[in-house]
């Protein structure tokens, strides 16, 4: 059986994969792109706190273990959409100062800077149609109170990708954090990039469709000819486009024969899956004795110079979600009473690039399961701004008023997953060089969050959807040089 032939293939439909499949549809390319998972239901059920937070139902259930050997289930997501459709909300750039290297504190650079990236992130922001909400009352009072005493806070509004008229609908108002909307009042992924192409004449999204091979040509294997599914299906392109998020496009290339590497072209394999970052993360829930009546909440990002690798922002939780955050020893009655009078906080620290952080396949992992092995005890600097971080949020909000208890987010919290293949200067320390492309291969190019060699100190959606963008357009514009040459031969 002859298998179907495209211009590109793109693997994964999240943040970066969708940015580049728009731009390269958008230039005459025919693509094919690749879901492992299917699309979300409509029916409110996306919405349910009890369904998305106390059961998980909409959570992947792949079995792992960490670096010890001891069992993890990462909280991924496998829907068209990807995490963008449960998280990505909030659209920040990064700084300038976050794309250079900090050598004290361990974070490598990136062989680009925000000028390479500002084009790509307006672009974004316009797809993704990014604005501000009004710091609400209940929150602005908190602020107010928490900086009479501390002047060390900015406060700063949150660009949001939401519509503008959420408001107008309570549940998806209050549950937009964490929870997928029914009614498309969220600017993801496939909202703002892939709904644009349906109907296109050559873009096709498959969905229930598991890439598990990487093709390549018999006489060249570095040369990139097409996937094959679970299912035993192959799909042909000269142009493979990883997609599928930073704890599965390295697992795919690592399977991708490494055999034949010859000379100092292609980066060493042991690289791949290595320099995981997923952020430092602790959950605030902050209690006072007054009832909230904020809606978004999300509506500010908070830092301090003190502090300058983290950041902190306002969790979009109501009282129902924040009630399930309170320890079950509480009666439910008294946790609701305590939820609707609390405010939650997002508390994240850019973690160092430590090549022991990294993602094995299960052929190299323990009881053939894939390996997250990630300790935060290797980033000594990252680790002690993170408490100290925290301390300091606390204090300043205790001295307003609120009295605070907090829960790190653990292992499974991959929400934020990026670097296990990342972009770099040369073939000695990354896999990806500046046009997006996996070093020594023909063909084969990264446009999801693997490729951040720092992920900054703030959400890095709006940064994957960018570099997704940059990349599609620079494979259109070489593909329609192309197009062009030969219609003149």
């Amino acid at each position: 059986m002859t298998a179907e032939s495209y211009d590109a293939i793109v693997i994964g439909t999240g943040a970066g994969g969708a940015a580049c499949a728009y731009r390269l549809v958008k230039g005459g390319l025919k693509v094919l792109m690749l879901e492992k998972g299917d699309y979300l239901p409509t029916d409110g059920s996306t919405l349910d706190t009890k369904r998305v937070v106390e059961k998980g139902e909409f959570l992947s259930h792949e079995r792992w273990v960490d670096g010890y050997g001891r069992p993890v289930i990462p909280q991924e997501h496998f829907n068209v959409g990807g995490k963008t459709k449960w998280y990505g909300a909030a659209l920040l750039r990064l700084a300038a100062r976050e794309f250079e290297t900090d050598g004290p504190y361990g974070c490598t650079g990136w062989p680009l800077g925000l000028a390479d990236f500002a084009p790509y992130y307006a672009e974004a922001e316009k797809l993704l149609e990014v604005h501000n909400f009004v710091c609400e009352p209940d929150l602005a009072r908190i602020l107010k109170r928490a900086a009479s005493r501390s002047s060390d806070w900015r406060s700063e509004p949150m660009p949001m990708g939401l519509a503008s008229d959420i408001t107008s609908d309570p549940l998806e108002a209050t549950h937009f954090d964490g929870f997928a909307s029914a009614r498309g009042l969220k600017n993801d992924a496939e909202h703002s990039f892939l709904s644009p192409l349906a109907g296109a004449e050559n873009f096709l999204l498959q969905t229930n469709a598991e890439v598990t091979t990487l093709l390549s040509s018999a006489r060249t294997p570095f040369t990139l000819t097409g996937v094959r599914l679970a299912d035993g299906r192959e799909f042909r392109a000269p142009r493979i486009f990883l997609a599928a998020g930073a704890l599965h496009s390295p697992r795919l290339l690592v399977r991708f024969s490494f055999a034949a590497r010859v000379g100092t072209s292609v980066p060493p394999p042991e690289l791949a899956g290595r320099h995981l970052k997923l952020h430092l993360l602790t959950a605030m829930v902050s209690v006072g004795t007054r009832r909230v009546e904020d809606v978004i909440r999300k509506t500010v990002i908070l830092t301090n110079e003190l502090y300058p690798h983290s950041s902190v922002q306002p969790l979009g939780f109501d009282g129902e979600v924040i009630s399930t955050l309170i320890p079950k020893l509480v009666p439910r009655f008294l946790a609701r009473e305590v939820a609707c009078r609390a405010y939650g906080f997002f508390l994240q620290t850019e973690d160092a690039s430590d090549p022991r952080n990294r993602v094995l396949d299960a052929r190299d992992g323990r009881a053939g399961l894939p390996v997250l092995d990630y300790d935060e005890q290797r980033m000594p600097h990252a680790l002690r701004e993170h408490r100290a971080l925290t301390r300091a949020f606390k204090r300043a909000l205790r001295k307003g008023g609120l009295l605070s208890f907090t829960q790190r987010i653990g292992l499974a919290g991959t929400a934020h997953a990026c670097g296990t293949l990342r972009c770099g200067h040369n073939v000695s320390d990354s896999m990806v060089d500046t046009e997006g492309r996996v070093r020594g291969t023909q063909g084969l190019y990264v446009v999801d969050g693997s490729i951040l060699p720092r992920i900054g100190r703030m959400n890095p959606s709006l940064t994957i959807y960018a570099w997704g963008l940059r990349v599609g357009e620079l494979v259109a514009k070489q593909f329609g040089q192309e197009q062009s040459d030969s219609a003149q031969r």
